[in-house]
């Protein structure tokens, strides 16, 4: 055999097999699993007592390693901890828990107050009360007696903690910041729950989003005859058809039969439509004052749930807490998506990344690291003010503030044949656009039927309602060069109605070129050329326009102004695309109906009350209706 012949043979054999060793595990990169767990950590649990004398149950893992001390890590968290026993481990794979108890951290968690093994009574979104006495307990005192109580019993720690808690236990570390323990050292507030009728998961500006939430307040308080092993049971709905079966449900009143009781505090929220003091109670903005750890906000750009609120608790605590460390991340992420798994796509969209992987590798990891283990050299380590993932380009972006500094505000106005431009209107007098909005037959907010809501709508093609009669669109020509929208958004909106009320919907979209390539491998057949992208998407119930406590109705055919701040966007339109924004009434049934007839509740209207209304949508010089965005100066990208 010939030297050229034997390479023939011989080389194909080795590409073969040094293929096939990348593709096994590196030796330091062991397998992350239930059994590798239970090898290099044993697990207790520990009923702790707070001020008051209730005891909370803790689950603890401990590092078998004790050639040196720990730092703890706390979560607290109203969804169970399973599996409960000494003897049973949980699986660490692919999460946030596998990322840092490789690393070695004591790993706690604890069942808040009167949830699953704890005891007590449980309140939703519990009031922070800044003049406690003795005795008087709020999440803040709870979190401060628990980290207490780790520090002096836990054997092996080295005296400092660390929080982090996505959803509801992010609004729990957020509560936990308050008044921080000296020991806490480092908290993470992950898509925290923080104003539930502004902009987080039950309310957007007084619009209640119903499909997002029947099924979870069911779930929530199902009664099981064994918390500690039972399977939490959805609503049998008896479809997959969200649209359907809350159409055919009418009136909200109506949930709260189909709920048959078993969601006692679906009722209490019903019951408080308006911004009253049930709701400015569990409002925790105000209170993030004596945060004396570092910290760091984590949101998603697609979080359907809570993106309002880590930009909220970010903005606020830098308010409240001059000269902390405090930070923020925000990636291309739905709810929670940044906590398990690879984070390569979102629906149909592509990062070209795995951006979640990346984040608890080398942003979150590196963080606790270096403030409760002292660790300030970590390879690849970039700590920023703002890491934020800037989509159009899909890459990680490193900024000073947030937004960026040098941020332009330009105003995005709407003209006649449907066109959008950042020039004033030249159209006086009372120019407007109207369309007819019908409750009974509502725009749906996905082409995908859910009796929940779709991950991935809030960044869905909107092109299955653009030809709605009853949506209105307006865009912009063909871009001839790049624009990058960073920061939050304002839309104005001078409006009319021939109806008494009236909800008001408004949609920024990213218009791909024609030309935009399909995924590949693309099994489902997805066209990505002219897609019609939601980049963020916002309602405001027309009743509260003039004050969020007192609502009031419109004066049929008489214009009013709308005025809504909606969540900051990071969104680079590419040259060739569009800008597009959508203007519609219903958006179902993510958003409960509103009737278009003012009623004192609109959760007890009646089917007589939901009525057909012109909306007028004005565009004249002197009511000029418009979204106001914050654009990236030169040589900020």
């Amino acid at each position: 055999m010939n030297m050229r012949r034997l390479l023939s043979w011989f080389l194909p054999v080795l590409c073969f097999l040094s293929a096939r060793a990348q593709d096994k595990p590196k030796s330091d990169e062991p397998k992350l699993d239930v059994a590798w767990l239970a090898e290099h950590y044993t697990k207790y649990e520990y009923r702790i007592p707070m001020r008051d004398g209730v005891k909370l149950f803790t689950r603890v893992y401990v590092p078998k390693d004790d050639s040196q001390a720990w730092p703890l890590i706390l979560t607290r968290t109203p969804y169970a901890l399973k599996p409960y026993g000494e003897d049973n481990f949980m699986d660490p794979s692919g999460s946030t828990f596998g990322t840092l108890a490789k690393d070695k951290f004591i790993m706690c968690a604890q069942d808040v107050r009167g949830r699953y093994a704890s005891e007590g009574i449980y309140m939703h979104v519990r009031p922070h009360n800044p003049n406690k006495g003795p005795k008087d307990i709020d999440e803040s005192s709870d979190t401060y007696d628990t980290i207490d109580w780790l520090v002096k019993n836990i054997p092996n720690n080295n005296g400092k903690a660390g929080m982090y808690g996505i959803s509801y236990p992010g609004f729990y570390t957020a509560m936990g910041m308050i008044d921080s323990h000296p020991a806490l050292k480092a908290a993470s507030p992950q898509a925290p729950v923080t104003d539930w009728w502004v902009g987080d998961d039950i309310h957007h500006n007084g619009a209640f989003f119903l499909a997002q939430n029947f099924d979870f307040f069911y779930k929530f308080t199902f009664k099981m005859e064994d918390p500690l092993r039972d399977t939490l049971l959805s609503y049998r709905f008896g479809t997959p058809d969200g649209y359907d079966f809350f159409l055919r449900m009418g009136s909200l009143d109506k949930s709260d039969e189909l709920l048959k009781g078993q969601a006692p505090e679906w009722s209490e929220f019903l019951a408080h439509p308006n911004y009253d003091d049930f709701w400015k109670a569990r409002n925790p903005r105000p209170h993030l004052k004596n945060v004396h750890c570092a910290v760091l906000t984590v949101g998603g750009w697609f979080d359907a749930e809570d993106l309002f609120g880590p930009l909220e608790v970010y903005r606020n605590t830098e308010r409240l807490n001059p000269g902390i460390d405090n930070r923020i991340v925000i990636g291309p992420w739905s709810h929670g998506q940044w906590g398990k798994g690879p984070g390569d796509k979102l629906g149909q969209i592509s990062f070209h990344a795995k951006t979640s992987e990346y984040y608890r590798e080398k942003i979150e990891l590196p963080f606790f690291r270096q403030h409760l283990k002292d660790a300030k050299g970590d390879k690849d380590y970039r700590p920023a003010e703002a890491t934020v993932f800037e989509m159009g380009t899909m890459q990680w972006k490193r900024y000073d503030t947030w937004p960026p500094k040098n941020v332009v505000p330009r105003t995005l106005y709407f003209h006649p044949g449907h066109a959008l431009s950042f020039d004033a209107p030249k159209q006086g007098g009372e120019a407007f656009d109207d369309y007819v909005s019908d409750p009974n037959k509502p725009v749906p907010f996905t082409n995908d039927p859910s009796t929940t809501y779709p991950k991935a709508y809030p960044i869905e093609d909107q092109r299955f309602v653009s030809s709605r009669t009853d949506v209105l669109v307006y865009e912009t020509p063909l871009l001839d060069a790049d624009i990058t929208f960073a920061g939050p958004l304002k839309a104005t909106l001078h409006v009319s109605t021939t109806g008494t009320d009236s909800d008001f919907v408004i949609k920024l979209i990213d218009v791909y070129s024609g030309d935009y390539p399909n995924p590949e491998p693309n099994s489902a057949d997805v066209k990505l050329g002219g897609y019609h992208q939601l980049v963020r998407g916002d309602v405001f119930r027309g009743r509260f326009r003039n004050s969020p406590e007192k609502p009031e109705p419109f004066e049929p055919g008489k214009p009013a102004k709308i005025e809504m701040n909606i969540p900051d966007v990071y969104h680079c339109f590419r040259r060739g695309h569009r800008i597009m924004i959508h203007v519609q009434s219903t958006w179902f049934p993510l958003v409960d109906r509103n009737p278009q007839t003012f009623v004192p509740n609109i959760a007890h209207a009646k089917p007589e009350d939901f009525k057909k209304a012109t909306q007028r949508v004005y565009r004249g010089t002197e009511r000029g209706s418009s979204l106001t965005v914050h654009v990236l100066g030169a040589g900020q990208n």
